[in-house]
Formats: structure tokens, sequence, C-alpha cells
């Protein structure tokens, strides 16, 4: 048994990756019984009771004053959650200030510097905006 509870998305991640590779190893199983599996290995009795603990939380279980890190606009960083709401079930705006701030433009003729972000982040830990090289415009590590 875990002593961090995963977020839905990440049970489910889990799930399919059991299911995948129970099937590599030759003894596949239905999606339903690698949710109850993985519901076992996190100490509940089913999926549903699972879930029902889990609820709409953020993944990680963050909270105001966690230390998060991750990238902003492909620019590592580490900060402070100091505000965290739920804009609809799964889908959590933060705030961060940055330990230091990031420089968020790539040219090498001037700089942005940035000490404090704000992004809609989802149940993997980024937004559905994107830079034109397809990485999330906020993305935090979720490990």
């Amino acid at each position: 048994m875990t002593t961090q509870r995963p977020s839905t998305a990440q049970a489910k991640d889990q799930a399919k990756r059991l299911r995948l590779k129970m099937a590599e190893d030759g003894t596949p199983i239905s999606h339903a019984r690698a949710l109850e599996l993985v519901a076992h290995q996190h100490g509940f009795r089913d999926w549903n009771t699972m879930v029902a603990a889990i609820g709409d939380g953020p993944p990680g279980g963050w909270a105001v004053g966690d230390t998060l890190r991750g990238r902003y606009l492909s620019q590592p960083f580490t900060g402070t959650l100091i505000a965290i709401s739920m804009t609809e079930p799964g889908w959590f705006r933060l705030e961060l200030q940055l330990d230091e701030a990031v420089d968020v433009v790539t040219s090498a003729r001037f700089s942005n510097f940035r000490s404090r972000i704000r992004g809609v982040v989802g149940p993997k830990g980024h937004t559905v905006e994107r830079t034109s090289n397809g990485q999330a415009h906020l993305q935090i590590d979720l490990g």
C-alpha cells in the first residue's frame, strides 16, 4: 500500500500500464480488472471505494505552501504554491511564487523574467495551452 494517493487520472494511467504489461506477459486482463487491482495496490477494497476516497482533489494532494517543481514555457522551476482553486472536476487554477525567476524568452537580444506564474492544470499536471514546439505552457512534476 502506498502512502500518497494518486489522482483518478494517475490511477487510470496505472491501470492502463498494468493491463498492457499483463498482456505482454501472456495474461490479458480487462480494463475493469486492472482498475480493481490498482485500487487494491493502494489499499482500497475496490475501484469505486478508491474513487470516492480520492475525489477530484488536486494531483499529489497539493496544498497552499507546498513546494512544486516543473517547467514553465520550457524553463525548469521550483516554487511555492500560493493559491489553488478548482475550475472544474480534475482541473485546478494554480498560482506559484518561483524560488528563482525564469527567463521565458529564448532570444539572445532581450529577456523577460517571471517570478510569479499562474495556470490551469489538469489531472496529469499540465495545461492545455501549448508552445509552438508542442510543450505545455505549465507542467508540474507529479512524481
